[in-house]
């Protein structure tokens, strides 16, 4: 339900009472992966989605009904061979979908949704599974390991979930765990559905040139927090800007070796210039981010991997460098570039071929290698 905590908190703070359906398990494909949520109020208004189209309708009649006997509910929506247009996935996969009705008494959901909403860093951990006096029930848990609510049940319950779900929260990870019910190794436990909401992922763009503009709009678009960096303050202004969420007027290579970043971040050097681009892409190759990429053509990207070597840059190091920046897209104008640099942003974060998928025989909905969005994990208390 983090998924929609910015639209959700206007009824939070009216006190509205609401149902809440979100995607726990996915098994196959499907159009959208756990934590993907869809809220109903008492007045019938819908908030977000769980299958993009697929069961909806069913999925809005469960949070009708949990929000009039106040009962929560797991179900499971899957494809059927006898009526492809029955309820279902058409798509071929199953989700698993739990409805909780949120009201006065549920304040961990509230608290989170509001924390959520804030961009306040914060995971969620739900019973998803387990003895039905505790399906639903809810803890909050911060990055300092303060907690709020509870799932009832043995006492060591709430201290291994909350160890649990703040692991997942120091990794920005959302999935579930499976734990023993009374923090002990038995048959017979609960798993718990754990959302992660931490602080939007950085997009640095370097050089304020008329590509950086798009890509500013696109970033924005895709959840990223965009700062441009720019030594010229003639080009780094807010007119040309609007949509950045931070100007800095500093030479690349100082901003980025005093700035914060983390292995979400995006480094996008647009700069076209030695005296800009060398030293920073000597600083962004060193750092442990997701992505470093520099515009140019490949007579330009020759030169610079020249540049970069002599400067101390090692082949494993350039070897991380996406240059040209971008999937080939026949691209020309702003906008068209800045589709094809955040196509490949989006690539290399999902693992995807960046082929067409008419072509493609790989699974439509997956993630790069080694992801852990979305796991399970088996854990026990010590």
């Amino acid at each position: 339900m983090l998924d929609i905590a910015e639209e959700l908190n206007p009824w939070v703070e009216e006190g509205r009472d609401f149902a809440v359906a979100t995607v726990v398990a996915v098994d196959g494909s499907a159009p959208r992966g756990p934590g993907a949520a869809l809220a109903v109020d008492a007045h019938g208004t819908v908030i977000g989605s769980v299958s993009g189209g697929c069961v909806e309708g069913a999925v809005y009649e469960l949070c009708v009904q949990a929000l009039q006997d106040g009962r929560t509910v797991r179900e499971r929506f899957g494809y059927s061979d006898d009526d492809a247009f029955a309820v279902g996935l058409t798509c071929g996969g199953v989700i698993d979908v739990l409805v909780t009705p949120v009201g006065a008494q549920a304040p961990a959901l509230r608290v989170g949704v509001s924390a959520a909403a804030r961009k306040e860093a914060v995971a969620l951990a739900r019973v998803a599974r387990g003895p039905g006096d505790l399906l639903g029930r809810a803890l909050l848990v911060r990055p300092d390991g303060s907690c709020e609510g509870g799932l009832g049940g043995h006492p060591d319950l709430d201290r291994t979930a909350a160890a649990e779900a703040r692991a997942m929260l120091d990794t920005g990870r959302t999935g579930t765990v499976e734990i023993a019910e009374d923090g002990s190794r038995c048959r017979d436990g609960v798993t718990l559905f754990v959302e992660s909401r931490v602080p939007p992922p950085r997009m640095i763009v370097f050089g304020a040139v008329d590509f950086a503009t798009a890509l500013v709009r696109a970033g924005r678009f895709l959840g990223y927090h965009v700062t441009v960096c720019d030594a010229r303050p003639v080009f780094a202004t807010r007119a040309r800007f609007p949509d950045a969420d931070e100007l800095v007027v500093d030479w690349p290579h100082r901003y980025l070796r005093r700035t914060e970043t983390d292995e979400r971040t995006v480094l996008c050097v647009l700069t076209h210039d030695t005296r800009f681009d060398v030293p920073v892409l000597t600083t962004a190759l060193r750092l442990p981010v997701a992505f470093v990429g520099a515009m140019g053509s490949r007579r330009t990207h020759e030169d610079r991997s020249r540049r970069l070597r002599e400067a101390g840059i090692t082949e494993g190091e350039l070897a991380r460098l996406r240059s040209p920046i971008g999937l080939d897209l026949g691209a020309r104008t702003p906008e068209e570039t800045a589709l094809s640099i955040t196509a490949e942003i989006v690539a290399l974060r999902r693992g995807g071929t960046g082929l067409p998928l008419t072509d493609s025989r790989v699974p439509i909905h997956h993630d790069a290698a080694g992801s852990e969005e979305g796991k399970t994990h088996s854990r026990t208390a010590a």
